[in-house]
Formats: C-alpha cells, structure tokens, sequence
C-alpha cells in the first residue's frame, strides 16, 4: 500500500498557511511523516503479512515439490522437518506447517495460487526469492537423486518467481554439488575446492575479480539482517547465517588455493 496521507495533508495546510512556498514545505514534511509511518506500524505489518506468506508458500510449494516425481520418500520428510527444526517452530506452528505440507503433497493447495501470493507479498525482494527457492531445491535433493520431474517444477517455480534461467542453474548446481559432496573419485583437497567454486557458481578459471564479485554478490543476497527485514521469518535466521556462512567458507578455501589475501 502506497503512502500519500502525510504528503496531502502537509501540502494543503502548508499551502493554507504560507502559499506556494508553504505548500512545499508541508509537502516535505508530510514525505518524511509518511516514510516514518511506513518503516512503523504499518512496516512491522507488511512484514508480518510477509512472514505469514513465506511460512505456508514454503511449505505448500515443499509438498508439491516433494510429490513431484509420484511419492514422497522419508529423506524429504526429512528435509522439510529439518526446515521446521531451523525455524523452531512451537507445537502450533508445526502442526500448520505438516498441514501446509500435506495440502502441498495431496494437492489440495493450489501451486500456481501459492507462488503468486508469495510473489505478490515478496515484489522486488529478489534475495528473499532466491532463499525461497533454495528451501525447495533442498527438498528435491533430500534423497541424493534429482528426477526430472523434480526439476521441472523447481524450474517453473523459478520462472513464476521470476528468477532468470541463469539463476536457477547456477542455485541447482551449487546445492546439487554441496549434496553430493563433490566430484566422484575426487581427493579430499580437490574436492573441496570444486565444492567452493560451485558454492560461489563461478568456474575455476574463472579470474581473481570474477570469484571476489561472485563471493559479494551472494553474501549480499543471503545477509541474514537484509532478509529479515524483507519479511524471511527471524525463525529462520540460523538457516541464512548458515548460508551465508558456506559461502564465506568456499571464499575462503579458493583464496587458500590461489595464494590470495
């Protein structure tokens, strides 16, 4: 919701008191007024609506995600009680959240409906989507094998979230690789530094600025303080910290590789 009530009422009793100038004072004051009012109450409430939308699209999304390939195995029942072990969720919160899962599951939520109320409540928090979609490549993964039916839903949840076929790829790749643990036959050392290149979604000959900017770029979109305060729940902010700090590690570990500072 758009705010102007401050600016109208600044302009008109600015204008009423001391003209044109007045008006134009009234109106920058009633701009800071209705910039106050919208980081205050009605912020906070935009935020909690936001909360509330996140909390079931990602699990209605989750279950239809996980159904995906015709049945849910026990490892993505896993992944979806781990997301509810991450947001801490008290008693009630997690019997809604095993009820959003289930109307996901057998169908009885609409998906195209779940992801645009997300889209709808989420507009132009583009770190806030691409935390939303790594929940449900996640879930996908839980069982070690990605089905083709499973990537076409994760795709057309990026495309109704608005997500570039760049993006996607490059968030698939990068969770793909963290659940496999790395290439096969790979050793240790090796392995791990292939893990941090798919963890930033740079390749390694990629340049020394190409990896720095690939490493700011993520740390901005997964900076737990700025997904909060776009609506992710506070529940969930030792999933982000967790990101935030994988990436900060795979940074590090391509640093150590090419003797940078």
């Amino acid at each position: 919701m758009k705010l102007w009530i401050g600016k109208l009422l600044g302009a008109v009793f600015g204008y009423l008191a001391g003209g044109l100038l007045g008006g134009f004072i009234g109106l920058l004051v009633g701009h800071w007024f209705d910039r106050a009012l919208g980081g205050g109450v009605l912020g906070r409430a935009r935020r909690q609506v936001a909360t509330a939308v996140f909390f079931r699209s990602a699990f209605v999304v989750m279950g239809h995600v996980c159904k995906a390939d015709g049945r849910v195995t026990a490892a993505e029942i896993g992944a979806a009680e781990r997301v509810m072990a991450h947001m801490d969720l008290n008693a009630r919160q997690r019997e809604q959240a095993i009820e959003f899962f289930r109307a996901g599951r057998d169908g009885e939520a609409d998906l195209d409906e779940a992801l645009r109320q997300f889209r709808r409540h989420c507009r132009g928090h583009v770190q806030l989507v691409r935390m939303f979609l790594e929940i449900q490549i996640q879930a996908a993964l839980a069982d070690g094998d990605l089905q083709d039916a499973e990537h076409e839903i994760l795709r057309r949840i990026a495309t109704a979230l608005g997500l570039s076929e760049a993006d996607f790829a490059r968030l698939e790749s990068m969770l793909g690789a963290r659940a496999a643990g790395g290439g096969p036959g790979a050793p240790a050392g090796e392995a791990e530094l292939q893990r941090a290149y798919q963890t930033l979604g740079v390749s390694e000959d990629a340049s020394d600025a190409e990896v720095k900017r690939a490493w700011r770029k993520l740390m901005s979109e997964h900076h737990p303080d700025k997904l909060v305060s776009q609506g992710l729940p506070e529940e969930m902010m030792r999933l982000a910290k967790e990101r935030a700090q994988e990436i900060q590690a795979a940074y590090d570990t391509i640093k150590r590789a090419r003797g940078l500072r």
